[in-house]
């Protein structure tokens, strides 16, 4: 397997492989394009269409918006990202409709071995994350490695959600939990 593959597939590889860094380069890049404030609209659109792998008619990502990757982020219609973004996207995240993430956020599918020699030799491995349909993600908030979320589950500002949780729920807290049902 390649390392790509390895890393798509969630086992072990080395990030520093020459396809996985011109890869990254290319997200930067298209990151620093979105974030340059010399865009409008139009253009802002084509440079979000270029950087994910798949995108509804409406994908607005905000100012401060990265990735490590973009091919690797899949969104669904009417998408929206408020400032300073963060997806970490060594696995795949797909995020469903109407969806919304406030500033700050960070949806993370990276993660570290906890062996110190196998951190030392360069190798890393991801999850992917799954989000729902009609999810809103407060300000400041986590999503971990591995994590699904439902349809129509809002996360609290600030929390940090490090498991699956259902549709029709408010979840909060570090680590985050069930506040209360939705139906």
């Amino acid at each position: 397997m390649t390392e790509k593959e390895k890393m798509l597939s969630g086992e072990l590889y080395c990030a520093a492989d020459k396809e996985l860094s011109a890869e990254h380069a290319r997200a930067v890049s298209l990151c620093e394009k979105l974030n340059s404030g010399t865009l409008n609209n139009d253009e802002r659109a084509e440079v979000t269409t270029q950087l994910l792998g798949k995108c509804g008619k409406i994908a607005v990502l905000g100012r401060g918006f990265w990735c490590d990757y973009g091919k690797n982020i899949e969104v669904g219609e009417n998408f929206f990202t408020n400032y300073d973004v963060v997806i970490l996207d060594v696995c795949k995240v797909k995020i469903g409709d109407n969806c919304l993430i406030a500033p700050q956020v960070g949806i993370y599918t990276a993660a570290h071995p906890l062996d110190k020699d196998i951190r030392r030799a360069g190798l890393e491995y991801g999850k992917p994350v799954t989000i729902g349909n009609d999810v809103w993600i407060g300000g400041g908030a986590r999503i971990l490695p591995g994590v699904t979320l439902g349809d129509n589950v809002v996360v609290g500002a600030g929390s940090v959600v490090t498991h699956s949780f259902p549709s029709d729920v408010v979840i909060a807290g570090n680590p985050a939990k069930i506040i209360k049902g939705l139906k």
